[in-house]
């Protein structure tokens, strides 16, 4: 396989490995480095990527796998939360303010799920994965990827009016 080819199989998804890395790693600098790695193994994988049912599917397990265990290793004391600073130039700044807050709301939120939990949700409503590709990724049977995204967003609905109802707390 040639380095276009690679480039061409692997790059439409690219993205997606990163939005991964980042919502199970916190930590912009780390979701990068972990986004290079999993590149890097996939370019030695690249002869057998050609039998991959789905290569962005791989991938993005490769990426779960990658990252659990970064944070199960002794380096994760070492993990620094920095997040990305949401822009739109077309909002007042009280919007972007607000939307800003939002955001961050949901990503607190979202980080303080169960694992199981936090990963349905980033796969289904951010990278919008279909439920038989869920269960794919995370060897998991349908009923227990409804169960865990159902309960997810509750979760997250409940936070959120409970902050948006009683203020910051």
């Amino acid at each position: 396989m040639k380095q276009s080819e690679f480039l061409n199989a692997v790059m439409p998804f690219k993205d997606k490995l990163y939005r991964l890395a980042k919502r199970l790693l916190v930590s912009r600098e780390e979701a990068e480095d972990a986004t290079q790695e999993i590149l890097m193994k996939l370019w030695a994988k690249q002869d057998e990527m050609g039998q991959m049912r789905s290569v962005e599917a791989f991938a993005m397990t490769m990426t779960k796998n990658f990252c659990l265990d970064r944070l199960k290793s002794k380096q994760a004391a070492n993990l620094k939360l920095v997040h990305s600073n949401y822009r739109d130039e077309k909002t007042s700044l009280q919007k972007q303010m607000e939307a800003q807050d939002s955001v961050n709301w949901v990503e607190r939120i979202m980080e303080e799920l169960p694992e199981q939990q936090k990963m349905v949700l980033q796969l289904r409503d951010v990278e919008e994965y279909d439920f038989e590709e869920i269960c794919e990724l995370l060897d998991m049977k349908p009923t227990a990827v409804r169960v865990a995204l159902s309960r997810a967003r509750k979760t997250v609905r409940e936070k959120l009016l409970e902050k948006h109802s009683y203020g910051i707390g």
